[in-house]
């Protein structure tokens, strides 16, 4: 019989010595095994747990609500976030009223990044929307994330290096693990018929498509920000707010020191 993976958090309420111990030897005596530990938010303590039988979780979670040195916030198949929590010590953090926008900051970079290389690794169809001010980290950010989920990345538009507005893309360029990244503001101020043509193609590919600047992207389509499956928000600090008026004139107004690519 194969191993059940399991999350297990709690928030200590009594932060005493040999704490962990006493419930690392109760997951051992119920032979359940630790993958990964770590601290996270607000004094909390998350695992990463393997099982061959749930009884053990099921068994495990009623030992430990009669201890009052811990509360336990969580037992559950581990979600992605969860994984991430682990990894990073820190939660990735949902807006209130819309769950699919996730929020980051740029000293949160490393988490960013390695959530979005575990979305790229999932199969099929994802539209992902990026938002942010200039100079944040969001191109690079994408770019890092295709190179940890081993993914080929390809701009549709840009201005990481160059101002980039592509027309058409060659031969082994149309493959479903390719990661295409469009920039809306280039594309909706910058574009022809041509590109507009390749971005109707390339949206219907069964791949991963990251759009910066999606809610410009969607005055200029018939997409509409509820076909994102997720929207990420990456700001300089948490109090920043993101607005479009300075990205365009400040990114996009000028046209010096930028040359378009038309391949």
């Amino acid at each position: 019989m194969d191993r059940t993976e399991w999350y297990l958090e709690y928030e200590i309420q009594i932060n005493r010595p040999g704490l962990l111990g006493d419930i690392s030897s109760l997951l051992g005596m119920l032979s359940i095994n630790i993958i990964t530990i770590n601290g996270v938010e607000n004094s909390r303590r998350g695992m990463l747990l393997l099982s061959k039988y749930d009884e053990n979780i099921t068994r495990l979670r009623t030992i430990l609500q009669t201890m009052d040195t811990i509360n336990v916030t969580k037992i559950r198949k581990p979600k992605l976030r969860d994984k991430l929590a682990v990894r990073h010590g820190k939660y990735i953090h949902r807006d209130v009223d819309d769950r699919k926008t996730i929020r980051f900051v740029r000293n949160e970079l490393g988490l960013l990044v390695d959530f979005m290389a575990e979305l790229y690794k999932q199969e099929g169809h994802k539209l992902i929307g990026i938002r942010g001010m200039p100079r944040v980290g969001k191109t690079e950010s994408v770019v890092a994330a295709s190179v940890c989920a081993n993914k080929r990345w390809l701009f549709v538009s840009s201005t990481l290096l160059k101002q980039t507005v592509r027309s058409k893309l060659i031969e082994g360029e149309y493959n479903p693990d390719n990661i295409y990244i469009i920039d809306g503001v280039v594309s909706k101020n910058r574009a022809n018929e041509k590109h507009w043509q390749l971005i109707r193609e390339v949206m219907q590919l069964p791949s991963i498509k990251v759009v910066e600047h999606p809610d410009i992207f969607v005055q200029a389509t018939e997409y509409k920000i509820d076909d994102f499956d997720y929207i990420i928000e990456l700001r300089s600090h948490e109090d920043e707010v993101i607005t479009y008026e300075p990205i365009e004139r400040q990114e996009f107004s000028q046209d010096d020191g930028f040359s378009m690519f038309d391949f």
